[in-house]
């Protein structure tokens, strides 16, 4: 059995993994902690546990010792960056699932979150967490950079074609839609209610949300160009889910054939890509799910093409894709606890 911590179980990724970790044939959860809550069971904040997986929440400081083989942090941004070294001086292997450990360069993070990194010596040996795309790395990896949800779906939808060298990836524009739960379950005036419902609203667009870094440090490994994103999220009235639409440019001389095909060799066999030349991806249909739905059409007449991508934001987009990672760098079977 993988003996798995869970840090800040109380928020919705920490409560989404640990629904899914608990239910995990090869895991034994041996701790979750939660310093609002410490003291209580998880059951008593979350109604819907299991009363049979129940479990007593602890302080972080409680269980520095409590033996384990992983520990996966799902707490705020800037949380991690100061407790992982302390697990991984002890044999614990991390996924943090928070931003602390997506970035290659500090400075590139401090310019993104606004705070200077606390354990840059930590972001050499950390590995992008995005299995269909560095399974290899995350097998030995001690220390996983859990994505954004944002990031997954794009970069899973554009990897194919900067791969091929199909596309300018210079030229690239994402329209993305997202349920509230992304946002985190801390109080918002603008995540409240009556501010959300009946409405879709627009933030942070063109090149300001923190998740373009991340986007473009990860696309520039599948490309000889430095990739240019302009990124427009939107907040939708409802709780999880993310759409996003992206706009590209085909290059002349882009490899003859039809784009759909680079999608089918690129990804045959991965378990979690669902690829559709039919229907198009809908939230509704990657719910609770880890799946990433993605399509591709040329835009007839253009030299343009519109990828299509839908993640679960809490699934495949953060705590479906811890255990995926979990399960990768302990050779499980990627899907168990999954599907």
């Amino acid at each position: 059995m993988i003996k798995l911590g869970i840090i800040g179980a109380t928020g919705y990724t920490g409560m989404e993994l640990y629904r899914l970790a608990s239910r995990h044939p090869g895991i034994e959860v041996v701790f979750a902690t939660s310093e609002q809550y410490t003291g209580q069971n998880l059951g008593e904040v979350f109604p819907r546990i299991d009363p049979d997986r129940d479990t007593t929440l602890r302080s972080l400081d409680e269980i520095a010792a409590v033996p384990a083989d992983v520990v996966c942090f799902c707490t705020p941004d800037g949380v991690a960056m100061d407790r992982v070294g302390a697990f991984l001086e002890r044999g614990v292997r991390v996924v943090d699932v928070s931003s602390d450990f997506r970035f290659d360069d500090p400075d590139v993070y401090t310019t993104w979150y606004s705070r200077p990194h606390t354990a840059p010596e930590l972001l050499d040996s950390a590995v992008y967490g995005i299995p269909e795309l560095n399974r290899d790395r995350i097998r030995t990896a001690d220390l996983v950079g859990n994505p954004g949800c944002y990031p997954t779906g794009v970069i899973l939808g554009l990897a194919p074609l900067l791969e091929a060298d199909a596309i300018d990836a210079c030229q690239v524009i994402v329209d993305a839609k997202s349920g509230v739960s992304g946002a985190g379950r801390g109080l918002k005036l603008r995540n409240l209610y009556v501010e959300v419902n009946d409405s879709i609203t627009p933030y942070n667009i063109g090149h300001t949300h923190r998740h373009v870094g991340e986007i473009e440090q990860e696309l520039s490994r599948f490309s000889d160009e430095q990739p240019y994103v302009v990124f427009s999220p939107h907040l939708t009235p409802m709780s999880r889910g993310i759409l996003a639409t992206t706009y590209v440019r085909v290059k002349n001389g882009a490899a003859n054939g039809d784009l759909a095909d680079l999608y089918e060799q690129r990804y045959r066999g991965e378990p979690f890509i669902r690829l559709s030349r039919s229907g198009y991806p809908e939230t509704r249909f990657v719910t609770w799910t880890n799946y990433c739905d993605l399509r591709i059409d040329r835009v007839d007449g253009s030299d343009l093409a519109i990828v299509t991508s839908a993640v679960d934001n809490l699934v495949k987009g953060a705590a479906g894709q811890a255990l995926q990672n979990v399960n990768v760098m302990f050779g499980r079977d990627e899907t168990t606890g999954l599907i």
